[in-house]
């Protein structure tokens, strides 16, 4: 499974990245909201650092706006992939944009319906928000399960990135079913690698080491 970041921090990513484990980041116009400077230049900035799909988000609706925004994102580096939300124009564009060799990543899937359409529209990836299935009583994990069913019965290329992971739990269960990668938070990443036996295991070793020494 692959690992991506889901942030627009710099910082986050430069820390994240240096663990030797990132292979990509995601971002959305909420997350780059909260870092300063322009759009198109925080783009390229995690793209250098990460040589890896990175996904950043149209913020037109219509689906000649989205190709005419796409386009020009395409532009900022040969690692950029466009998210575009799963909707009639977003299907549109995507057809349009997956024929001109443009990776998209259709954002804002809760249904195995929409994985299908977003399949069949040419998108590179699909991100099923699974921890907003899990807050309104819809298990995301089945509707993750169902998405991958479905593209192995019709050898879908379309890759599943599992989104919206709220703590852990989301990452083994992603890992469980098979997905092809999980975006990730930068407060889940250090809370997947800290443990309470390592802690303590650490401790002993010095302890142990010291007696030898002293």
């Amino acid at each position: 499974m692959k690992l991506y970041l889901d942030t627009a921090n710099i910082d986050e990513i430069r820390e994240i990245a240096q663990w030797g484990i990132l292979d990509g980041v995601t971002t959305n116009p909420s997350l780059m909201a909260k870092e300063k400077g322009d759009y198109k230049k925080i783009l390229k900035e995690i793209c250098d650092i990460v040589k890896g799909p990175v996904s950043g988000e149209v913020i037109s609706l219509k689906a000649d706006e989205m190709v005419k925004e796409a386009r020009e994102l395409s532009k900022i580096s040969e690692y950029i992939v466009v998210k575009i939300p799963c909707t009639v124009d977003g299907l549109k564009a995507t057809k349009i944009l997956s024929k001109e060799g443009i990776n998209v990543n259709m954002t804002l899937v809760f249904s195995s319906n929409q994985a299908i359409l977003a399949a069949k529209a040419g998108a590179a990836y699909a991100s099923p928000f699974v921890g907003r299935l899990d807050d309104i009583g819809n298990p995301g994990i089945e509707v993750v399960n169902d998405m991958l069913t479905v593209y192995r019965n019709y050898n879908f290329k379309t890759q599943i990135i599992f989104a919206s992971v709220r703590h852990p739990e989301h990452v083994r269960q992603a890992a469980l079913i098979g997905v092809d990668i999980a975006t990730i938070p930068y407060k889940v990443f250090i809370q997947l690698i800290r443990h309470s036996l390592t802690d303590v295991g650490i401790t002993k070793f010095l302890e142990d080491w010291r007696k030898k020494i002293v």
